[in-house]
Parts: C-alpha cells; sequence; structure tokens
C-alpha cells in the first residue's frame, strides 16, 4: 500500500495483499484507489469501515469512509401512518435471499433523482453476487403479485448489515424491504445499519450522520 496523496491521505493499494487503511491514516472520505474485487479483500474493506464506491475511466477501484458515516439503530426505524397502511393492505410479500441476482441487476438499472448514472456496473454484479454465494451478502425483496417490485441488498459484517443499494418498481416496495430489514436486524441481534453517506430518503426512514470514529467503535465493539 502507497501514499499517493500526503494532503488527503489517500493510498493506492498492492495487488498482492489486501491490506486497507486504518482509521488513523485516513483524511478525506475518498481513502484508497485500485486492487480488485477479490472476496477477501471486499470482506476486508467491511470489516475495516470502507467500502467501493465505483470504478473510474483508468479502471481503478474507489475506496471510501465518510467523515460522516449515515446509519441507521434498526429499533429507530420511522414507520409512517402511511406507510403502516401500505404494509398491512398493499398486497406485499416479502422474502429473503430468494432473487439475490434480480435484486442488484434492478438496483443498477433504476434510475434515482440524486444521480447521474450508476456505479453498479458488471464488476459489481459480479463481485457481490460472489459474496452472497459465500454467505456475506443478503438481499431482502418485496413481491407483488409473485412479480419482485423492490428490494435491497447489502453485506452482513458481524453484528453490522452495510446496506448498498435499494430499488423500487412499486410505490414504498424499497421501503417495505428497508421496514422487514429493521425487524429482521432486531430479531437476529443486528446493532446497527450502515446506510454509507446522507440522503433525504434514508433520513426520512429514520437514518441519521455520526463521525466516522464512531462507527467504527460500533464496527468493532463485541456484544
Amino acid at each position: 500500500m502507497k501514499l499517493l496523496d500526503k494532503t488527503h491521505k489517500i493510498y493506492l493499494l498492492d495487488d498482492d495483499n489486501f491490506d486497507f487503511p486504518s482509521l488513523e491514516m485516513m483524511n478525506d472520505d475518498l481513502v484508497a484507489v485500485g486492487g480488485d474485487f477479490h472476496p477477501q479483500r471486499l470482506i476486508n474493506a467491511y470489516e475495516n469501515g470502507i467500502f467501493p464506491w465505483f470504478i473510474d475511466e483508468y479502471n481503478h477501484i474507489h475506496w471510501f469512509s465518510p467523515n460522516k458515516r449515515m446509519v441507521l439503530y434498526p429499533d429507530e426505524f420511522r414507520l409512517t401512518k402511511s406507510l403502516k397502511r401500505t404494509i398491512n393492505n398493499k398486497g406485499f410479500v416479502v422474502k429473503t435471499n430468494e432473487n439475490f441476482e434480480e435484486v442488484i441487476k434492478n438496483c443498477s438499472t433504476i434510475k434515482r433523482k440524486h444521480e447521474d448514472e450508476t456505479w453498479i456496473d458488471e464488476n459489481f454484479i459480479i463481485a457481490y453476487t460472489n459474496l452472497y454465494k459465500l454467505g456475506y451478502a443478503y438481499s431482502i425483496e418485496t413481491y407483488l403479485n409473485e412479480e419482485l417490485v423492490g428490494g435491497l441488498y447489502g453485506v452482513l459484517i458481524n453484528d453490522v448489515f452495510c446496506g448498498e443499494s435499494m430499488f423500487a418498481k412499486e410505490k414504498d416496495a424499497s421501503k417495505v424491504a428497508f421496514y422487514h430489514l429493521c425487524k429482521q436486524a432486531q430479531q437476529n441481534g443486528i446493532k446497527l445499519i450502515d446506510c454509507q453517506v446522507y440522503n433525504n430518503h434514508l433520513a426520512s426512514l429514520g437514518a441519521r450522520e455520526i463521525p466516522r470514529v464512531d462507527y467504527f467503535k460500533l464496527l468493532k465493539s463485541k456484544n
């Protein structure tokens, strides 16, 4: 691992090992570039509070650990009256890990207001599908009339669920999946859902920002 930018403390990852910068080595949100999507590298990244966001025009993976981390404590999910009515009356059926690859493919094609284009290309689809096959990645899926209409996926590291992306083809379908993620988290001792970076949609569901150092304490703590 080589220091590329002394001011911002951005590192070039080695090809022959899977090390990442420690908390003390970080400065800005972008902490490293390079490397590959080997499953062990990805697992090491999440265990060290880091996630890949996109691949640049030089085919370098960009690895992030935001100074302000967006998180949601499962018991703080904001269940509005309208969403509760939807859950009870709309007819959505929620499943887990029934159709992981279709969930991530849908996440890669859904247009979002705050993004010009998706970062989820074929490299990400293959990488996270591999993590799913290894038992690290999970999907929560929402069905209506037996059709997949919403869902989310992420990576479970110890007792932190690191959310990656969500999609909805029907109103509130992704919110329903997120609600069920929080219920499953409460039932299975998952203490935190990592939402990575701020957006208004996540904030409306109860997520909030905490300092990076606090996120690392939660990530490393043992229940």
